[in-house]
């Protein structure tokens, strides 16, 4: 029985692509305090995709101006 081994690397236009075409979505939340007194809080919320999906999943979540007008 013969072992194929696969390439791994994938080209940068094929990683955009990707997600691009999936969507990513990274949600961060910092907190910092010090003897219960908040000093600094940090909230993030990035999205990236592209425009098809994107409007494909606001709609469904009512995020886009046709779900609201329904």
């Amino acid at each position: 029985m013969a072992i194929e081994k696969m390439n791994a690397s994938s080209s940068l236009a094929e990683v955009v692509d990707r997600i691009l075409d999936k969507g990513v979505v990274v949600d961060a939340w910092a907190r910092v305090s010090l003897v219960g007194i908040e000093l600094l809080a940090v909230e993030a919320r990035v999205v990236v995709a592209g425009v098809d999906t994107y409007l494909k999943y606001a709609e469904a979540v009512g995020l886009t101006a046709s779900a609201q007008a329904a």
